[in-house]
């Protein structure tokens, strides 16, 4: 589990957020530019590691009925990932197409599976490739081969169709 410095170090590397120190040595963090009503991305970062950040526009997370992921056991990848994809989220009206179409975006999700009937699913987005378990982000590489490796590492194959 990442520190509250270190997820405080995380968290300011984005340029677009703005801390807010709120009570009991809590540190929110808002989207300014947001285009939605909802500004803030950081919601109660506790000294004690505990925290929240918005998803409620994202649909590979398991977010809570205000929209928020409970951060306190996120490595720094999975931080990172779900910083920029609520931002991202945020930035962009659902109606509007994204700025830059991505050359790759007709990449379907790939289903894996190994000989215990375990599956992981692999997504191609922003520009690299996600492997999830359920909802909770696994594994991220930059190239397809580095996923095929590390899922004949971890015995899964890829189930076609």
């Amino acid at each position: 589990m990442l520190t509250f410095e270190e997820k405080l170090a995380i968290i300011e590397s984005f340029p677009e957020l703005e801390r807010s120190d709120v009570s009991l040595g809590r540190v929110n963090f808002q989207f300014e530019n947001s285009l939605y009503d909802r500004k803030n991305v950081v919601y109660h970062l506790h000294p004690n590691g505990n925290g929240f950040v918005y998803a409620g526009l994202l649909r590979n997370f398991n977010q809570d009925d205000k929209g928020l992921i409970n951060i306190r056991d996120y490595n720094e990848l999975q931080l990172r990932t779900l910083l920029r994809q609520s931002i991202d989220s945020l930035s962009v009206r659902e109606e509007e197409p994204a700025a830059k179409p991505s050359r790759n975006r007709k990449k379907k999700d790939q289903l894996w599976t190994n000989e215990e009937n375990q599956s992981l699913v692999v997504k191609w987005e922003d520009d690299m490739w996600y492997i999830y378990s359920g909802m909770n982000l696994e594994m991220a590489f930059e190239t397809h081969k580095e996923v095929e490796e590390y899922m004949a590492e971890e015995g899964f194959r890829r189930e076609l169709g």
